[in-house]
């Protein structure tokens, strides 16, 4: 691989194992509006310092701050007791600050070698030297304890794979100090407790690690302090030892949470049906059959790869299906056509809104009205003043907090993101929704929103599929579950009979237990 610039990263002028990060009064404005203010805290080095609050919080300003990607208005930062002042992430690099993103910075193309090394190759005349960079990266590899092989392609790799990737580069340039920014939210269980033990051992080799998660488990579980942030204020920073969930929460939100989930409503049982499908078939989806009644929230439980997202994308359209039917309201849905699905009264938010859900360059109220374009057009052009007033009554039915409607979907909090996806669904009046995680990547305050919502949703009489993989959604929110084994319907559960043994038995077992009938 031949490189322009063989320069090597610049020496670090401070930051060295044993520093301690100080951010004094930190204070960071957008247009006014406060991200944060005049917060202060200490990452001392060898400990894991969790940053936790809702959306919006400040705890990613904070993280980027700390990264050099943002600069500060207002205030200083000391690493080692001398000024620190951070103009780029590679500034934050040549201090020993290396940051890990939710979104992962992997080159696709290269391999694993050459994306732990990535900007600084060992190379002579403009040419890397393969030999020397294998051997660097499996002496890397053999100190971490990472089973790698360098010269695999990296796009080929798995999320977790490709974050340890990420964690070597990190090592590669002796980070004294990494942030971590959601490191487990697209993990499964096996990858996130393989990821824990790589903190502990960062940790263990005196590298302080900056932790920004939602799942307040981990955090009591990694952490050695834990700093609370609510609406860009520094609550306090705690021993995570005296802490606990409750504890946690009661600091992000400014109010204890009496229950994580509504009451449920009873629901109707000779409501009429507003769902059938009918052995259906398609990619991932083995003869599924079942119904859904007016005013009921059927939640859909499964282990990664059992057909769940398949089967919605099935009903919704989404997918080619090879045999089987769908009838909304009594009358069968057909063809391959979403279009045609939500012009019946069928919709579907996506398990993921950034890559399926939303278009995040563009407007709140692009964002909303864009799935029924005709109800604020005339003569095919957007009434502009329709549109507005159309959104605004949307905004403030689904609880979704923005400055304007003209703020790019980007800029707005993970949970007001979601809520974007809700407001639009409203929008076409549906009378089934089908909702793949609904509340992936956010906060409590806004999980327990969401959920209110769709509580209201049903009981104005609107037929709701929840797919979770979080069990204690799916048994808080639904009246039935449905359990998915290798793209068929394994067990159905109601009343006492659901829980998450029952629920765990039948995504696990080999023979399913008998199915209940409605």
């Amino acid at each position: 691989m031949s490189v322009g610039n063989s320069e090597e990263h610049p020496p670090r002028t401070a930051g060295t194992p044993g520093d301690d990060l100080v951010v004094a009064g930190v204070s960071k404005r957008y247009g006014g509006v406060p991200a944060l203010s005049d917060v202060s805290v200490t990452i001392e080095a060898g400990k894991v310092h969790a940053l936790v609050g809702e959306n919006g919080a400040g705890k990613s300003t904070l993280g980027k701050i700390i990264s050099g990607v943002i600069q500060p208005d207002e205030g200083i930062l000391t690493l080692g007791g001398r000024p620190l002042v951070l103009r780029s992430p590679r500034e934050a690099l040549a201090h020993g600050i290396v940051t890990i993103a939710q979104e992962l910075a992997i080159v696709p193309g290269l391999t694993v070698a050459e994306n732990v090394y990535l900007g600084s190759e060992v190379a002579t005349a403009g040419f890397v030297r393969r030999r020397e960079l294998r051997r660097r990266f499996r002496e890397l590899a053999g100190r971490v304890g990472f089973d790698l092989s360098a010269d695999v392609i990296a796009g080929n790799l798995s999320t977790a794979d490709q974050q340890k990737v990420e964690i070597m580069r990190a090592l590669s340039r002796n980070a004294s100090i990494v942030v971590m920014d959601e490191p487990s939210a697209a993990l499964s269980s096996q990858e996130t407790a393989a990821l824990h033990e790589i903190i502990r051992s960062l940790s263990r080799q005196g590298t302080a690690v900056v932790l920004i998660s939602h799942f307040l488990s981990e955090v009591l579980s990694l952490s050695d302090r834990i700093t609370i942030l609510r609406d860009g204020h520094l609550i306090r920073t705690v021993e995570a030892a005296g802490a606990t969930e409750e504890s946690l929460i009661e600091g992000m939100l400014g109010r204890s949470l009496s229950a994580a989930f509504p009451e449920k409503a009873l629901g109707e049982p000779d409501a009429p049906v507003v769902l059938e499908v009918d052995h259906l078939r398609a990619p991932g989806v083995a003869d599924c059959s079942f119904a859904l009644r007016r005013g009921e929230i059927l939640g859909i439980a499964g282990l990664v790869g059992a057909g769940r997202s398949e089967l919605a994308r099935a009903i919704f359209r989404d997918a080619k299906v090879s045999a089987g039917t769908v009838r909304l309201g009594g009358v069968e849905l057909a063809g391959h056509s979403p279009h045609r699905s939500i012009h019946r009264g069928l919709v579907l938010i996506p398990e993921s809104r950034k890559e399926m859900g939303l278009l995040m360059g563009r407007s709140v109220r692009e964002n909303i009205s864009l799935s029924r374009l005709d109800l604020v057009s005339r003569l095919g052009w957007i009434a502009a003043r329709r549109e507005r007033r159309a959104v605004s009554q949307l905004m403030q039915k689904t609880t979704v907090k923005a400055a304007s409607m003209a703020l790019p979907a980007t800029m707005l909090s993970g949970g007001n993101q979601q809520k974007l996806l809700f407001a639009r669904s409203v929008m076409c009046s549906p009378s089934v929704l089908i909702a793949d995680e609904p509340t992936r990547g956010v906060d409590v305050g806004s999980k327990r929103a969401i959920y209110d919502l769709l509580r209201e949703m049903a009981e104005d009489g609107m037929g709701i599929i929840v797919i979770s993989s979080e069990l204690e959604e799916v048994l808080g929110l639904a009246h039935r579950v449905l359990v998915m084994r290798h793209g068929r319907i394994s067990a159905e559960l109601t009343g006492e009979n659901m829980s998450q043994q029952a629920v765990l038995a039948a995504a696990f077992a080999e023979t399913a237990p008998p199915k209940e009938t409605r």
